[in-house]
């Protein structure tokens, strides 16, 4: 998908962080290699899963309670701990979109915002693990606002709190409905695929590094 042109200067990035800066945290891969190692049922898991996640995301439950739902209704022969742990380790980074995203705020001086969704636990282990804080000026993060995307007022919370035009912001994620509800409000998008297309994408909006 190309970015769309823009007249307005770009002040501000919108990132998402599962699928551009990191790998997804709690996602079906994930869930199924936590099946395999803890010997779970894979269909009740799932099932359960999705009936609380978004839940989770909104911030209205805490990592605890939404583990309670999902793993912990019946008794198990590991801990809590354990669960969570394994769930913390398989986040991973990219590397060389840190990095672009680190020189494109220092050489253009740019905002940046992070509009995610993610539960609280997760969310702000993933932020200080890699060192997401370090760069990212704002975090509108579902569990922080109780809204998920593709709720169109996180975008419009996310314009608020950065005092900027939606013509201003580039916004970057994976998820192509994301990037379509973004730019039904005039926020510039790119939809995510890789470093080099999104690179170039950037560079057609002015953010050359």
């Amino acid at each position: 998908m190309q970015a769309q042109k823009t007249k307005a200067a770009i002040t501000t990035l919108f990132l998402d962080i599962g699928g551009v800066l990191l790998t997804n945290g709690w996602d079906r891969n994930a869930r199924k290699q936590a099946v395999q190692t803890f010997g779970l049922d894979a269909l009740e898991t799932d099932e359960r899963h999705h009936l609380t996640f978004d839940t989770y995301e909104e911030g209205k439950l805490t990592l605890d309670e939404y583990l309670n739902r999902v793993v912990f209704y019946q008794d198990r022969n590991f801990t809590k701990t354990q669960f969570k742990e394994f769930m913390f380790a398989q986040s991973a980074a990219y590397p060389e979109m840190i990095e672009l995203i680190r020189t494109l705020k220092n050489k253009h001086q740019l905002k940046i915002a992070i509009v995610n969704n993610e539960g609280r636990e997760l969310n702000e282990h993933r932020i200080r693990q890699f060192g997401i804080g370090n760069f990212a000026d704002f975090f509108i993060s579902s569990c922080f606002v109780h809204m998920r995307k593709p709720d169109a007022d996180i975008y419009r919370i996310a314009l608020d709190i950065a005092q900027v035009t939606p013509g201003e912001v580039v916004y970057i994620d994976d998820r192509s409905m994301f990037v379509e509800v973004a730019r039904g409000l005039g926020i510039n998008g790119i939809c995510h695929k890789d470093y080099s297309s999104t690179l170039k994408a950037l560079e057609e909006f002015g953010l050359g590094i």
